[in-house]
């Protein structure tokens, strides 16, 4: 184990080299926990093909279910950020398309939340709306909004998020998204609070944000399930 910048440390797990907090409490809310590995001893056989183990066939986990598989059915090394890992691991057939398709929000998606958009926000049944800036923090683990206030949400607070449409876009296409509503517990409260935001200025990036924003929640909630 070494110590590196920015409060994170690089450590060796038997998946890999892994890029971690220093403190587990700075964890992003977006990560993964490794998965316990199939033991060998009770695994014989492929768990996808059922092809039986030997000398020749070896046996090998997939770093993000832990399950056993033989080389074929487990021979795709993926990037794998929600467990932080700092190259591409092994990850079998089904894992690796899911951690596929995880990649366009860490790669794209991600980018426009820390970006940020703007928005008219209503606090809790108050009718005094402001603009404010919405944006991700660079740890992932708040939305700041800042306009003439300021003030954080924690994303791992965040109960529950439902995303307002302005019915049919331009052209006859699907709905775009034009708000949100959002449900959470302040810090040191176990009482929800109400926030509603609406685009303000640039609805266009406004609602690249929102869907940026329902891709962030449903692999918030995804990681708060494991």
């Amino acid at each position: 184990m070494s110590a590196v910048p920015d409060g994170k440390k690089l450590v060796r797990s038997p998946s890999g080299l892994r890029m971690v907090p220093e403190n587990g409490a700075f964890t992003c809310p977006f990560s993964l926990d490794e998965p316990r590995w199939v033991p060998d001893r009770e695994c014989a056989r492929c768990m996808q093909c059922d092809t039986k183990f030997d000398f020749i066939r070896r046996k090998h986990h997939c770093r993000r279910c832990g399950r056993c598989f033989c080389d074929k059915c487990c021979s795709r090394k993926v990037a794998l950020p929600r467990m932080c890992f700092v190259d591409p691991v092994r990850q079998c057939s089904e894992c690796s398309l899911v951690s596929q398709k995880e990649m366009e929000f860490f790669d794209k998606q991600l980018k426009v939340l820390l970006g940020g958009g703007s928005f008219l926000v209503t606090q809790g049944t108050s009718e005094k709306s402001e603009t404010m800036t919405c944006r991700l923090s660079n740890n992932h683990r708040y939305l700041f909004l800042d306009g003439e206030s300021h003030f954080e949400v924690e994303m791992s607070r965040m109960s529950t998020m439902q995303i307002l449409t302005d019915g049919t876009s331009p052209g006859g296409g699907t709905s775009r998204a034009s708000g949100m509503m959002l449900h959470y517990k302040p810090m040191g409260s176990q009482d929800a609070q109400q926030l509603r935001m609406e685009a303000a200025d640039d609805k266009k990036v406004a609602s690249l944000w929102l869907a940026a924003m329902h891709k962030a929640a449903k692999l918030l909630y995804e990681a708060r399930d494991q």
